[in-house]
């Protein structure tokens, strides 16, 4: 089988690792890819979002199947693109199309989804430009936090919690009136606070039959003991200690039975990854969010953990076959610690040389923002470089890849080192 993968982050580089084991790959193209990428195929400078380039790719590469890493081509349609193409509408897109990537790509067509099949998630209300001061009056309803959520993609910044109203008013003035974050803040879902601890969990789906993946709990903010500013992903661990047996099956039967049938139901053909974003309120989940891929950095700990064949899976998604398929976890745990640029989240620096990377080391090493030049590879994102190890449990894998890190350095680099400090 001949691959394309969009992408370029730490997901992308974990993926290419996964897919270059199986016994079905011809050849793997990653498109555009990083500096770790090009170890398992061929890296291809092509924008993911510019599905003409694609198109041309997959033609002259005689393509088998495309696999897509981040939402926004997903949310932009690419799925749909290729069924519309007469000499594409043959060839497999993991991913959903374009009208189910809404799961993701709209906060409030996710949340009317989810109260219409049941599926438990906090109380909300969605408010416009025009429904301001309605808004207003919503919010004087609600108890303290406030959380305040931009309906559309906003790269992981639309989401704000804040602890005083007048504060929450004038934020939620500066979404909608002043365009805070363009289109996607067009509408606004103001939605009440839930208390307890996060975790991610993942399917695989054809639309028909599901597939559950290990489950992973991330670390969002920059700074030790869950403080400071949000990112993209500082660390992840898996599997998740609190999500025991009886915790997993309310997550199957309250939450992901529901959202398969549903989709099902309300006519909405899916085909890929579908990602919850849960949270454990004192023994009972809730949905705080779906995400239509994998996420960044839990890739990088649950696809190590996944014995089987991935392209098996993908070949089930593709030919609604995926209920015969078989999946089978390694019992061995796995962490991912990230390392970022200095400055991040904020405006952070790019081109500094990695020194390290060709030490022996126990640990997985997936590039998440970086460039090759020449034999060099340079940071090239805010989130550079993410190290997964394997124990036979959290603290074991913890402390293996904190001994890694230890031999990886480039200039003004940083990393946590508490990943896990909250279930170990």
């Amino acid at each position: 089988m001949r691959v394309l993968l969009l992408g370029s982050g730490g997901r992308e580089h974990a993926l290419s690792w996964k897919i270059a084991q199986s016994s079905a790959l011809e050849e793997l193209f990653i498109a555009p890819g990083n500096a770790g990428t090009r170890q398992f195929g061929k890296n291809c400078a092509i924008n993911p979002t510019d599905f003409e380039a694609v198109k041309t790719f997959v033609i002259e590469n005689q393509i088998n199947m495309v696999v897509v890493g981040p939402e926004e081509p997903l949310v932009r349609g690419i799925h749909d693109f290729f069924l519309a193409d007469e000499v594409l509408k043959n060839v497999p897109v993991i991913g959903p199309n374009k009208y189910a990537a809404q799961l993701e790509g709209s906060k409030d067509f996710a949340k009317q989804f989810m109260f219409r099949h049941n599926i438990p998630t906090a109380k909300y209300a969605t408010f416009t430009k025009d429904t301001l001061q309605q808004g207003y009056t919503f919010l004087e309803s609600m108890k303290a936090p406030y959380v305040l959520k931009a309906d559309g993609l906003a790269a992981g910044k639309g989401v704000l919690i804040l602890d005083n109203l007048k504060e929450a008013k004038a934020e939620l003035k500066s979404m909608l009136a002043d365009a805070k974050f363009g289109d996607a803040s067009s509408r606004v879902v103001i939605e009440q606070f839930l208390k307890g601890i996060e975790l991610s969990v993942f399917v695989i789906t054809d639309g028909d039959a599901y597939k559950l993946l290990p489950e992973a709990k991330d670390y969002k903010r920059i700074g030790e003991g869950d403080t400071g500013l949000n990112t993209g992903g500082m660390g992840a661990v898996s599997p998740v200690p609190f999500a025991d047996a009886a915790f997993m099956d309310k997550v199957q039967n309250q939450i992901i039975i529901p959202t398969v049938k549903g989709l099902k139901n309300d006519g909405i053909p899916y085909k890929g990854f579908i990602f919850f974003g849960l949270i454990n309120v004192k023994g009972e989940p809730y949905v705080i969010e779906y995400n239509c891929r994998m996420g960044d950095p839990e890739t990088e700990v649950v696809i190590p953990r996944l014995k089987s064949d991935i392209l098996d899976l993908f070949e089930g998604v593709a030919t609604n076959t995926l209920s015969e398929c078989d999946v089978q976890f390694e019992e061995k745990a796995a962490a991912t610690v990230m390392m970022v640029a200095g400055g991040y989240p904020e405006a952070y620096e790019k081109g500094k040389q990695l020194y390290g990377l060709n030490v022996a080391t126990d640990s997985l090493l997936f590039h998440a923002g970086t460039a090759s030049d020449g034999p060099a590879v340079l940071s090239a994102g805010g989130r550079v470089l993410a190290v997964t190890s394997y124990g036979k449990n959290l603290e074991i894998a913890l402390s293996r890849s904190y001994a890694t890190l230890e031999n990886i350095e480039f200039e003004n680099a940083y990393y946590r080192k508490d990943i896990g400090f909250d279930v170990v």
